[in-house]
């Protein structure tokens, strides 16, 4: 039974996977491309509707951590079939939300569900997937989510063309509960680890991540410094007792024991920094085109959608070449493109025809494409099986951190220089690209060393 599942059910196993990581990620899509519409419908500002989005961000990165804990201890099958149960029954009463309070409750609660999801979507899918096709796998589940991220405008549109905005959360229950139905049936059961959970250790997770991300996001938008400096101090008090608290122990939540292997830190660190590469391009150039370019919604839309749209056809490609050759070399070669398309998009001309934007975006997404999935692959077969959990957990962290990163200091670049602001964030998303293209080539020499 290589990779935990027998051959017939594999296929079953990664379609319940798959159709719970999608409607996670087009979640997170048509909410952002429906903000106008839940601020006119629920009759709220711009900036409160904002929290429609805020509430299933933070109660994302505040959870990954803990769901991914508890997967190791009551079975990464069980964290993942009941979230996907609190999913859809949130996503059942966002459809039936009633004002932008309530709206906001029930997408805390759909964060809830899809933490759960993600925390261990990474470790299913080792579990899943014989070692020798992990890479390839992996490189599924990224194309999956790249496809969401493309495919998200276009729903969110079609949805709206026909039936009130409380059909963007009812029609993807039908989706959730075919997932739920053949994940009861294909799903692996996994070993269970012999400590406890520390329900103390996850509420401080929790409050170090979700202040950190709050207080990072409020620093970037001018919050009072009071404000920030308590949320901060907040996650740096979480941070400190945390690590005391489970020294010594031999899974912590935090996973330390897996960041003292030097292949797991540095392929951690090359994914932070390429995903807030990504978070300083996808929040950056709408301003740039809108702003700078006086291109319309629309025209924005589609100049964007040559990045998302290469990801997802060079993501299995690059996975199975990663069962083949280093993650070091193939992220490292990723990212380096993707700093050299940052710098062009940076250096465009003042005024550029679509070509010359979308021959960059197609650039931007080659080297994205290159280093996503062979880092998973890296990530996750650099932690012993029985921490499967712990690296999966720090998968789904390291990208919402970054994305957090990413996306606060634009709004610094913005703050800092209302006018340059967006070229600005595009040559720091090109020096944060330039951190994770050493980093991954770092990892070719922790390889040579093993």
């Amino acid at each position: 039974m290589a990779g935990g599942v027998p051959p017939h059910l594999r296929f079953q196993a990664m379609l319940s996977l798959m159709l719970a990581v999608s409607m996670a990620t087009l979640d997170t899509a048509i909410a952002n491309t429906a903000l106008p519409t839940f601020a006119e419908a629920l009759n709220t500002t711009a900036a409160d509707s904002i929290w429609i989005v805020n509430a299933y961000q933070l109660t994302m990165v505040a959870a990954v951590l803990p769901f991914a804990a508890l997967g190791e201890i009551a079975g990464h099958r069980r964290v993942c079939l009941v979230g996907l149960v609190v999913f859809t029954l949130a996503s059942a009463a966002c459809g039936f939300a009633w004002s932008l309070s309530s709206l906001v409750v029930f997408r805390g609660l759909q964060g809830l569900g899809g933490a759960a999801m993600m925390a261990v979507n990474g470790a299913m899918i080792r579990f899943i997937a014989p070692p020798e096709r992990l890479g390839a796998a992996l490189g599924t589940n990224a194309m999956v989510v790249g496809s969401c991220f493309v495919i998200g405008p276009t729903v969110t549109s079609i949805v709206l063309a026909i039936a009130p905005w409380p059909w963007l959360f009812l029609f993807k229950l039908p989706i959730c509960v075919l997932a739920l139905y053949v994940g009861w049936k294909s799903l692996p059961d996994t070993a269970l680890a012999a400590h406890k959970f520390d329900g103390l250790a996850s509420v401080l997770c929790a409050l170090l991540f979700g202040t950190f991300v709050l207080g990072l996001g409020e620093a970037a938008h001018a919050a009072p410094w009071p404000r920030v400096t308590i949320e901060l101090t907040i996650a740096v008090v979480c941070l400190v007792w945390l690590l005391r608290r489970q020294a010594g122990h031999p899974a912590p939540m935090l996973a330390i024991d897996l960041f003292r292997r030097p292949l797991f830190a540095l392929s951690s660190l090359t994914g932070i920094c390429a995903f807030a590469t990504q978070g300083f391009a996808f929040v950056a150039l709408p301003f740039l085109f809108q702003h700078r370019l006086g291109r319309s919604v629309v025209e924005i839309g589609l100049l964007i959608t040559p990045w998302p749209v290469v990801v997802a056809v060079l993501a299995p490609i690059a996975g199975r070449l990663s069962d083949r050759y280093p993650a070091g070399l193939l992220g490292g070669i990723g990212l380096a493109v993707l700093a050299s398309g940052m710098m062009l998009m940076a250096t465009m001309p003042p005024v550029p025809s679509d070509f010359d934007i979308i021959w960059r975006m197609v650039w931007c997404g080659i080297g994205f494409g290159f280093f996503q999935s062979p880092n998973l692959n890296a990530l996750m077969s650099s932690a012993p099986s029985h921490r499967s959990g712990g690296a999966s957990g720090i998968l789904a962290t390291s990208r919402l951190t970054g994305q957090a990163t990413g996306t606060a200091l634009v709004a610094a670049c913005f703050l800092l220089s209302p006018e340059h602001g967006d070229i600005a964030a595009m040559w720091l998303g090109a020096a944060f690209s330039s951190v994770g293209c050493a980093t991954s080539f770092a990892r070719l020499r922790v390889m040579r060393s093993i």
